[in-house]
């Protein structure tokens, strides 16, 4: 039986971690932002989108992959645009590997920088685990202050499609969605989404499974902990207006993202929040 590999190597000049489980499967993180850039399931192909005019320079978001969304989801909030987890350093704090999987944990603890951007004390610890056809990701975050505060989150999940226009993210039949080009909520009565045009939508109270629809492939989302659904695309016009991404790439990706955004959760003094989303190639 192979053993698991973790290997330390530069991306872009970036310091990263390879994670590779004993059945091949595969992982690549950052330790800016403790962002995910790659996962490959066993035996696989890429299953995340990644820009490859994505920005990797140790400070700025990155295009693609799972940026961790944290305080603050969006503009819902005095700060910066979701949040500051993913431009800020996290570091590895543990890697760990078993018979069918390899592990690692990274952490964030708040520090002058933080508090000049969010006046709050915590701990935030980000989990990865690859194996076979899956990948588990699951953050936490600790209020380590004698106050509480409220916070949003999310993982800003890019997937990879072939072609965008012929996926299809069944299970939110039936539930209510925000969209900027229009007030209050709606019911989303389709039984399956289907992406023809620039679409953002919020889900609120969103089912925990979701099952996304390829022509040769299909991929299983269920989530715990986040109770809304994200689905992000930005169509063509809005892309090109993106340096960080090509004219194109739009056509390659659909965002679903677990998200807590709807309305923030307040957090007591002590007490620990934990959000998971795994991802099952079928």
């Amino acid at each position: 039986m192979n053993q698991a590999q973790f290997e330390q190597i530069q991306v872009q000049g970036q310091p990263a971690l390879r994670l590779r489980a004993p059945d091949g499967a595969e992982a690549l993180i950052l330790q800016h932002g403790a962002h995910i850039l790659s996962w490959v399931p066993a035996g696989g192909s890429e299953r995340l989108y990644l820009s490859e005019r994505a920005v990797l320079d140790g400070k700025s978001a990155v295009r693609g992959g799972v940026p961790l969304i944290f305080p603050q989801f969006a503009e819902r909030g005095p700060g910066p645009r979701h949040g500051f987890a993913r431009t800020h350093s996290w570091q590895a704090v543990l890697t760990r590997a078993g018979p069918d999987f390899a592990l690692a944990t990274y952490s964030l603890r708040s520090d002058d920088a933080t508090r000049s951007l969010w006046p709050h004390d915590f701990l935030a610890e980000f989990t990865l685990s690859v194996g076979g056809q899956r990948l588990d990701m699951e953050l936490s975050i600790t209020n380590t202050g004698t106050q509480p505060f409220q916070f949003s989150s999310a993982l800003h999940t890019y997937l990879r499609v072939a072609d965008v226009e012929t996926v299809r993210l069944e299970g939110l039949q039936g539930a209510r969605y925000e969209a900027p080009d229009a007030p209050g909520r709606r019911r989303d009565d389709a039984p399956g989404l289907i992406v023809d045009g620039e679409i953002d939508r919020l889900y609120c109270a969103a089912p925990d499974t979701l099952l996304l629809r390829e022509p040769h492939r299909a991929l299983a989302l269920q989530s715990a902990g986040f109770p809304d659904v994200v689905v992000w695309n930005p169509w063509e016009q809005q892309c090109k207006r993106m340096a960080d991404m090509p004219p194109d790439g739009f056509r390659r990706m659909l965002c679903v993202e677990a998200a807590l955004a709807a309305a923030p959760l307040e957090l007591a003094p002590r007490a620990e929040w934990t959000g998971r989303q795994t991802l099952l190639a079928v």
